[in-house]
C-alpha cells in the first residue's frame, strides 16, 4: 500500500526504518507487526494500513537496508582518490559491502545477523526476486570497485572472491572466532595482493 499524503509517507517511512532496526538487531524473525509499531511509536494498526502483509513490510525493510548499503558503497568509492585504492583499502571496502560496515567493530553479532538474513531469505519466496536484484547491483558495484582500483575481474572471478569471503566467514563462525571479518580480510587480501 502507498501513503498518499506527506504525513502518510512519513509514517510509512518510520515503520520501514523501525523494521530495518529490528532486522539489524535480531534478524528476519525480529520483524513483527507489534514490534515494528512499538519501535516506530505508531499504533499497531498502522502496520497493516501501510503494508498489505508482514511479508510486504519485511521486503520493504530488506530493500531499504540493501539500497542504503549500496548507496554508501558507491559514495565511499567516489570519495577514494585513485592513488589511495591500495589492496588494504579495496579489501576493506569490499568487506564493508559483503559483511556490512558494522562488522569493522569486530565481534560475530553483526556478521551473524547479516548471514542469517541472507540464508533465511530463500525460505521466504517473496524475497527471492528482491534479493536477486540487490545481489546483481552489489556484484556490479563490486566489479566497478575492482576495475577502478586496477584489479578488474570477470563475473566468474568475482563469484570466487565472494565465495572465498563467505567460506572464511562461515568457518570463523563455526570455530567461534571472535572476529570473522578479520578471517575473511586475511584471505581476501592475500587473493587480491
Amino acid at each position: 500500500m502507498t501513503a498518499a499524503t506527506p504525513k502518510g509517507e512519513r509514517r510509512r517511512q518510520a515503520l520501514v526504518e523501525a523494521a530495518v532496526e529490528l532486522l539489524s538487531e535480531g534478524g528476519l524473525e525480529a520483524v513483527r507487526h507489534r514490534a515494528v509499531a512499538e519501535r516506530a511509536g505508531l499504533p499497531l494498526a498502522s502496520t497493516t494500513y501501510y503494508f498489505t502483509s508482514l511479508d510486504d513490510l519485511v521486503a520493504a525493510a530488506v530493500e531499504h537496508e540493501g539500497r542504503a548499503e549500496l548507496a554508501t558503497g558507491r559514495a565511499r568509492l567516489d570519495e577514494l582518490a585513485d592513488e589511495l585504492r591500495t589492496v588494504d583499502v579495496v579489501t576493506d571496502l569490499l568487506l564493508d559491502l559483503l559483511l556490512g560496515h558494522e562488522s569493522r567493530e569486530g565481534g560475530t553479532k553483526p556478521v551473524l545477523l547479516r548471514y542469517e538474513r541472507l540464508v533465511g531469505s530463500p525460505r521466504r519466496p517473496y524475497l527471492a526476486p528482491l534479493m536477486r536484484e540487490l545481489s546483481g547491483e552489489l556484484h556490479e558495484l563490486l566489479s566497478e570497485i575492482l576495475a577502478r582500483s586496477g584489479m578488474p575481474v570477470d563475473g566468474e572471478r568475482l563469484l570466487e572472491l565472494i565465495a572465498l569471503v563467505d567460506g572464511a566467514v562461515v568457518n570463523a563462525l563455526i570455530e567461534s572466532d571472535p572476529d570473522p571479518r578479520a578471517a575473511a580480510r586475511r584471505m581476501l587480501r592475500r587473493k587480491l595482493a
